[in-house]
């Protein structure tokens, strides 16, 4: 019997939002920090102000008819339940395209180029360019089943994407993805070459050689200082979830405000913002949408788990598809053309925005458009 594909719709039930309330009203705050420059963590004024809006002003089920408004659907894969994003385009000749996120992300970052990206031609721009949208949510994340035995790698994730795409009759088709996104779409291409014919990244992992460390250029230095910050004083989360995920889900999984200050702590340091805070790039509402993600499905110990799963076991092998790379001035690590081309031997294109971060779809949407678009255009 061929496996089902369901319509879904997130209905979410008002006792939930009743106890989000009344933890929220009930939160016990720490003492606020002892810097001005963000190097113990979020600021306490910032997070008060925007879980007060949580509580006072933010309109659940008005967001939830926003993203209901798209088309999503659940199927069965290797065992697990996954939800998808599937937005058609009006043009007959769309190309279909599977995008996927990281953490601490969710689909809610791809909502504002769903429309450019499926129909162009509404936006001024060429019919040519468009596409038809598939965004998963990972294994364990937002509406996507918890897995229930380990086992669910970068890889394992990559070969129930090819699934997906093949259920939904696609033959051929793009992928892009960042963040761990980025790491299931290099995956995906290696795992099913016949029928993914490229892939746009815009967290791609490259790094310099012995030989390329005695003639750096001053680009290169910059982005080997930032990684070696991350290294230092940013990625204390991700050894947390890669070693500790249990322990580390019971104080999320009971705290919204807890949730809510490890997700949007990354994106004070994530986002390229002026140093106000992230919400001076992405609205309060929206960052908020990405929490309620989180927090409403319970989710802080099932996406934690994928580093306990893959962060041991990064795959930094050549690969042969072709490939795509945007570098966002704000992201995390920044590798340098030569550093991407040493890796992803069939490079069809290269190029570094003037704006965006981390978060790049959701930061900046006409810019990731664009980027997206150049990028495909080299791959159809």
């Amino acid at each position: 019997m061929k496996p089902s594909i369901e319509p879904f719709a997130i209905h979410v039930a008002d006792a939930a939002l009743d106890d989000l309330a009344e933890r929220l009203q009930r939160t016990r705050w720490s003492e606020a920090e002892l810097v001005d420059d963000g190097s113990q963590g979020v600021p306490l004024a910032w997070m008060r102000n925007i879980c007060e809006h949580w509580l006072e002003h933010y309109d659940w089920r008005s967001r939830e008819a926003r993203i209901n408004a798209w088309p999503q659907f659940r199927t069965e894969i290797d065992g697990l339940g996954i939800h998808f994003l599937h937005v058609r385009s009006p043009e007959s000749n769309a190309t279909p395209l599977l995008m996927t996120h990281g953490w601490p992300g969710s689909i809610v970052e791809f909502l504002k180029v769903l429309g450019p990206l499926t129909d162009p031609r509404a936006h001024g721009c060429d019919p040519a360019d468009a596409f038809e949208v598939i965004c998963p949510s990972l294994p364990g994340y937002g509406f996507s089943d918890k897995p229930s035995e380990t086992g669910w790698s970068v890889e394992r994730i990559a070969r129930a994407w090819a699934q997906l795409m093949a259920r939904l009759g696609h033959e051929r088709y793009l992928a892009q993805g960042g963040d761990w996104g980025s790491m299931v779409t290099t995956a995906l291409s290696k795992l099913d070459p016949e029928h993914c014919a490229g892939i746009h990244l815009n967290m791609a992992l490259a790094t310099p050689t012995q030989e390329d460390m005695a003639q750096l250029t001053e680009g290169e230095r910059a982005a080997l200082t930032r990684m070696e910050h991350y290294r230092k004083h940013d990625s204390g989360y991700a050894k947390l979830q890669a070693t500790r995920p249990q322990t580390l889900g019971y104080g999320l999984t009971d705290s919204p405000v807890g949730q809510a200050a490890w997700i949007l702590e990354k994106f004070w340091s994530w986002v390229d913002h002026d140093g106000s805070g992230p919400d001076a790039v992405i609205s309060r509402d929206e960052l908020l949408d990405n929490v309620m993600l989180y927090w409403l499905p319970a989710t802080a110990a099932s996406s934690a788990r994928l580093y306990w799963e893959s962060l041991r076991n990064f795959d930094r092998e050549p690969v042969t598809a072709p490939t795509a790379v945007s570098v966002f001035p704000g992201e995390i690590f920044r590798p340098s053309r030569h550093w991407v081309e040493r890796r992803y031997l069939d490079l069809r294109y290269f190029n570094e925005p003037e704006r965006g971060g981390h978060f790049a779809a959701f930061e900046q949407p006409e810019l990731f458009v664009q980027e997206l678009r150049a990028a495909c255009r080299c791959m159809r």
